[in-house]
């Protein structure tokens, strides 16, 4: 995988935090040191991100015996299911309770958590490609502090509605991503 297509996506992987930070900037009063409030949980955002398709990839690797012969499959299942998802919870606005954070440094963690899942199972799709694991979970992470700490701005300016068009880009990343893996691997075969 080319380093475009690890920004790609670094800021598909980056979206769904994106969409909750906007939430997030939405639901909760920022003071005049918004841009710093902002960045920490960018920071935090960005940091679970970055950790979680490290895990992912060290899974895909235990198993890269079992499923070298589909590997290409199973990476265009998995980013293409994922996309799916968030383009479904996006559409039929499924209960942002769960991504919607308060003040507190836990539920902002927990946040991260939740909406990093997904990096995880990349790292998993990743462990089956020739990728620099440690490159991508930078560029992952890097792209994920970033729109989430824009996120919490724009919520803050422009309420919830942009993130779930965000989190509907991000799916289709995900699924081009996964398309891209497949027909990339049928085509040298």
């Amino acid at each position: 995988m080319n380093i475009v297509a690890l920004t790609a996506l670094s800021f598909g992987m980056s979206m769904d935090a994106f969409a909750a930070s906007v939430v997030r900037g939405a639901s909760v009063h920022l003071s005049d040191n918004r841009l710093f409030q902002a960045f920490k949980i960018g920071i935090i955002f960005g940091i679970v991100e970055a950790i979680t398709p490290i895990i992912g990839y060290f899974l895909g690797v235990l198993a890269n015996d079992l499923v070298q012969g589909f590997d290409h499959w199973v990476s265009f299942v998995l980013l293409g299911g994922l996309g799916v998802h968030l383009m479904y919870e996006a559409v039929f606005g499924v209960d942002d309770d769960g991504k919607s954070i308060k003040n507190n440094l836990a539920k902002t963690i927990l946040t991260a958590f939740a909406t990093s899942i997904d990096a995880m199972i990349v790292g998993v799709s990743l462990a089956f490609l020739d990728v620099n694991i440690w490159l991508a979970s930078l560029l992952i992470g890097m792209a994920t502090t970033t729109m989430a700490t824009f996120g919490v701005c724009l919520g803050a300016k422009i309420g919830k509605e942009v993130g779930n068009k965000a989190q509907i880009l991000g799916g289709v990343v995900l699924i081009g991503i996964g398309v891209f893996i497949l027909m990339t691997h049928l085509a040298s075969h």
